[in-house]
């Protein structure tokens, strides 16, 4: 019997948890986690930040007009992503029934929740989210204040999320391969793991990119921090390992700077893979330069 996860722990087998606000880009992370959920067998969790409540206390209807007043329309906000949730599900239903090919093992049902909490978006996401397996944001929100707010969102959430973060950019590019960025920090196999499950929920390649940095000064030894081709060699086949039905390659490059040549090779992939190594609050140069300028959609584990 599985055990439960700790408060503010990841839960692989936890929900999918994904933001709405309405806007296109939460649209497009509505339709991203809903196939994942249903590619994995996960329940599904639609969250929505009412933030009216932090600036206002007018929040019911105007008097004589009915369906009116800023509750309402929150209401009607996280409905209308539950019903895009529901559609996207039921595609895929259709699909499993239909026996297309590569869709063997989805769920017939998806358990879709609804959840409206007042709040920032970063806090309510960061507290509704906990014991889910991920969570998915859309990388902008609707109009200049909103798409603030959402903006900021998604570099606290990188920061502090407890469960891996998928910053949704673009439609899911089908076929293409999700791309890992593999460093040198001790928690690389973390996002090894992630990368590798993507990559069998969607059934397609995995792509492992290190950037190999200045080695003049690298310890030797027994005890000697991996680097270059063994360090991405091990990484290879500990994918391997986690996913054996999946086409895994390495890639190493030599050139600078590492969030450039990162983003360049991993421009083509569906999803790009990457861990948070985060101080005082900062996810590091390669995170935040790809939530500013990734040509893919972003997982961000910690």
């Amino acid at each position: 019997m599985p055990t439960a996860s700790p408060r503010n722990a990841p839960n692989p087998d936890g929900p999918v948890a994904v933001g709405y606000d309405g806007s296109e880009p939460a649209q497009l992370a509505v339709r991203w986690a809903a196939g994942y959920a249903a590619a994995t067998n996960r329940k599904l969790k639609v969250i929505h930040a009412w933030v009216w409540p932090v600036f206002t206390k007018n929040l019911g209807p105007v008097k004589g007009v009915e369906g009116s007043g800023l509750r309402h329309a929150a209401e009607a906000t996280l409905q209308e992503g539950l019903d895009l949730a529901r559609s996207v599900a039921d595609k895929v239903a259709s699909e499993v029934a239909a026996g297309r090919e590569g869709t063997e093992g989805v769920a017939h049902h998806l358990e879709i929740d609804g959840v409206i909490e007042p709040g920032l978006p970063g806090q309510v996401l960061r507290a509704a989210a906990d014991g889910a397996s991920v969570l998915a944001v859309g990388h902008r929100g609707m109009g200049r204040f909103l798409g603030q707010l959402v903006g900021s969102a998604c570099l606290d959430l990188a920061v502090h999320s407890s469960c891996p973060l998928m910053v949704v950019r673009y439609p899911n590019r089908l076929g293409q391969p999700v791309a890992a960025g593999i460093d040198e920090k001790p928690r690389r196999e973390q996002v090894v793991a992630e990368a590798a499950r993507l990559a069998a929920a969607f059934n397609v390649p995995l792509q492992l990119i290190h950037v190999a940095g200045d080695q003049h000064h690298a310890a030797h030894g027994r005890h000697a921090p991996l680097h270059g081709k063994e360090l991405l060699d091990q990484a290879v086949e500990l994918a391997r390992s986690l996913a054996p039905d999946v086409p895994v390659e390495g890639i190493l490059l030599e050139t600078h700077p590492v969030p450039k040549e990162l983003l360049t090779a991993a421009a083509q992939a569906d999803v790009l893979v990457l861990g948070a190594h985060h101080r005082e609050g900062h996810p590091g140069s390669t995170v935040s330069s790809a939530l500013e300028r990734a040509l893919c959609n972003l997982l961000i584990t910690r």
